[in-house]
């Protein structure tokens, strides 16, 4: 169950971590880009975007850490990690906030884009920019900083887990050759030595007997 678990987490944070750092780069670096090119080529860029990125590399993490979540919560219920419960609630909240942003908000604009047809046949590019552009961006970047918090959540998490899983047999060496005190003997106990280096206690206890006297001269 605790490997089981310990593989849960690391998924997890894999997981809402690529999909943090998509949307991070959307909003740091593509759509800046784009937002200094013609409106032709945003609404040719996004519509492609829109359509590569539904693939299994996407789709299995984005969907994925919801249910990895969600086992991540249970198993920290159940069993070892209750210390790391809250920040995996938390992230939990957060990735299904972040889930509801881009399909309530971003996935209808990207259908709206894509009703739009060929650019290169579609009248008002510019009507149809202003229509996508600035509240997809913004919308990107509340998704970007939900799944960012929700990676932090899950990083803390595993490093609390980490930290508070049980140590059995860390001092169970040192203990074992600690001998147990003679209680009730009424003498302290003697130390353990490696056999052939035992004190000779009995030549302190018994000192040999002196020898007797040479025998005076003979009369």
């Amino acid at each position: 169950m605790k490997h089981l678990q310990t593989g849960v987490l690391i998924a997890t944070t894999l997981s809402t971590g690529l999909m943090a750092g998509l949307f991070a780069a959307f909003a740091y670096a593509v759509m800046p880009g784009l937002a200094k090119s013609s409106d032709h080529t945003l609404v040719e860029a996004m519509q492609s975007i829109n359509k590569a990125i539904l693939n299994p590399v996407f789709m299995l993490p984005f969907m994925g850490a919801i249910p990895l979540l969600g086992l991540a919560v249970v198993l920290a219920w159940r069993g070892h990690g209750r210390s790391a419960l809250p920040w995996l609630i938390a992230a939990l909240v957060l990735y299904l906030v972040a889930f509801m942003v881009t399909s309530g908000v971003n996935v209808p604009l990207n259908d709206q884009l894509a009703r739009a047809g060929d650019p290169e046949d579609a009248g008002q590019l510019a009507s149809i920019r202003a229509d996508f552009e600035n509240k997809w961006v913004l919308w990107n970047v509340v998704r970007a900083l939900l799944h960012t918090a929700a990676f932090a959540c899950l990083a803390w998490a595993l490093y609390v887990y980490g930290a508070h899983q049980p140590h059995e047999g860390r001092h169970t060496g040192a203990s074992a050759r600690i001998p147990a005190p003679a209680f009730g003997s009424g003498h302290p106990p003697v130390a353990q030595h490696p056999q052939g280096t035992r004190p000779h206690y009995a030549s302190f206890a018994h000192p040999a007997p002196a020898p007797a006297p040479a025998p005076g001269p003979q009369a």
